[in-house]
Formats: C-alpha cells, sequence, structure tokens
C-alpha cells in the first residue's frame, strides 16, 4: 500500500509575513454557549470581482491558524493565510475562503469529542456540529459570496480538530464534501472513530486528506493508520479520494501542522481550467 513520505527541508524557514486580508467576526448563539470569535482570510480580488463566489474551508482551533499574537505557543502560528495566499498567486489552488473558528478554551475537549472518554471527560460534538452548521455557516454564507454545496465547503483541524472534523465529515457529508484530517485524535474512547467509520452504510461523496507526523509516536502512527485503512475498507480510494500522508520526523505541534498546509490545500481545493 503506497504511502507518502513527506520531508521537510533542513533549510525551510518561514518567509516574511506578508499583509493578507483578515476579517475578524463575533457570533452568538447559545448552541456555542454565547460568544463566539471568527477569524476569515479573503483572497486577492474579492473586493474587486463582485461576481465570484469561492469555495470555503472551515478550520478549528482558529486561534492557531492566522495570528502569531493569539497562538497556542505566542509567535508560532500556522501561516495559513501566508500560504493560502502564495498558493493562490501562483494559481496552484483555487482561491478560497479560510474560516478560522475559535475554540471554546476549557471546553475545548468537550466541543471536539463525540463521546465521553473516562476522566477525559468530553461529548458535546454534537452541539458544537450543529452549532457550526446552523449558525457559523449561515454567517458566513450571508457576509460572504460563498459557493454553498457540499462540494465546496470543506472542514478542518488537528488533533482533537481532526477527531471532530472526521466525525463532522460522517455525521454531515450533505454539508462538508472535503475535509482536511491533520494528526486526528482517533485514539479517543478507544478508537471511536474507526468503529464510526466501520458502521458506516454508504460512502459518501467525499474528499480526505489524512495525515500524521512520524515523531508523534509509533501508537498514534497505528491509530491513524488505522483509520486510513477503514476508510479505504469503506470505499474512499488512496491517493484517489484519500491521499495518507506521513511526514518524516514532524512531531504533534502548530509549526508541523503548518508546513503541510499547503499540501492540503493542493489537495482539496486544486486548480480548475
Amino acid at each position: 500500500m503506497a504511502t507518502e513520505i513527506l520531508v521537510p527541508s533542513p533549510e525551510f524557514s518561514a518567509p516574511p509575513r506578508e499583509a493578507t486580508d483578515l476579517r475578524r467576526h463575533t457570533v452568538t448563539s447559545e448552541l456555542l454557549g454565547g460568544e463566539r470569535q471568527l477569524i476569515v482570510f479573503v483572497p486577492e480580488g474579492y473586493e474587486a470581482d463582485t461576481e465570484r463566489h469561492y469555495p470555503v474551508l472551515y478550520m478549528q482551533d482558529g486561534q492557531n491558524l492566522f495570528d502569531p499574537a493569539t497562538a497556542y505557543v505566542p509567535g508560532k502560528d500556522w501561516r495559513v493565510d501566508q500560504t493560502a495566499q502564495q498558493l493562490i498567486r501562483e494559481a496552484a489552488i483555487q482561491p478560497v475562503i479560510i474560516v478560522g473558528v475559535y475554540h471554546a478554551s476549557e471546553k475545548r475537549v468537550d466541543e471536539y469529542t463525540p463521546t465521553r472518554d473516562g476522566k477525559r471527560h468530553g461529548g458535546k460534538a454534537a452541539t458544537y456540529l450543529k452549532a457550526l452548521v446552523e449558525v457559523i455557516k449561515p454567517f458566513i454564507d450571508r457576509e460572504y459570496r460563498t459557493q454553498t454545496g457540499p462540494w465546496n465547503t470543506a472542514l478542518g483541524g488537528s488533533s482533537l480538530g481532526g477527531l471532530f472534523t472526521i466525525y463532522a465529515g460522517i455525521e454531515r457529508p450533505d454539508v462538508f464534501g472535503k475535509l482536511a484530517v491533520m494528526s486526528p485524535s482517533a485514539w479517543w474512547d478507544r478508537r471511536m472513530i474507526i468503529r464510526s467509520v466501520n458502521q458506516l452504510e454508504l460512502k459518501p461523496r467525499q474528499s480526505i486528506w489524512l495525515d500524521i507526523g512520524t515523531g508523534e509516536g509509533l501508537d498514534t502512527i497505528d491509530d491513524t493508520r488505522a483509520l486510513r485503512d477503514a476508510l479505504i475498507e469503506k470505499g474512499w480510494s488512496e491517493n484517489g479520494d484519500l491521499h495518507y500522508v506521513e511526514a518524516e520526523g514532524a512531531v504533534h505541534d502548530e509549526a508541523a501542522w503548518g508546513e503541510r498546509v499547503g499540501p492540503m490545500l493542493e489537495f482539496l481545493f486544486p486548480k480548475t481550467m
């Protein structure tokens, strides 16, 4: 079974930060427990071409994506806007709107996990998914010129955010047709997400980027490979609508995920003629 191995360049260093069009919003909902912050990357040319509509990528842990001041490790965000802007300029991907949804701080574990897992609690992902579909996505569709169908609506996240992403994709393929599942916490609740995949009666039309770093531990790699195998068993085709990557030496952190943003965007939003 072929597995892509991504090897980062030892000379890699982040280029200088360019100005990008980032817009901030606050939405309020009981489903979200009150106010929730959104940060939105808008591609260049959005204001000039008022007829164009754009696909949208919704990503979890919005604090870590664009802003070094709010990142989990101060000064080390994913630089998603920088990467997306460069790839759009190079015509390597479609212009895309990217929405970072801030996590719920101390309730992050609850929101991103579909089930309870012993002392870790959790199990509120269904409520957060309902908020994402019924509150956040409609708000973005009202505020921006979006392409609203599932094939133009992607969802992404890492770690527990990756777990939530694959869960949400399974639950609502009518909304999310593309998934970026990065270093997912597939171990949660004795691999409940793999059991969920195994229970699928019908494979949806859905593209999935799935990755893991080889520096994240053998158990974590095994869990992710088991998730990959479960998806293939249900009909996803590796190097077709499933792209699986093992990033050589990559650990479980923001810098590692940031380095994989480019290939992920190129897979989910390839340039169309």
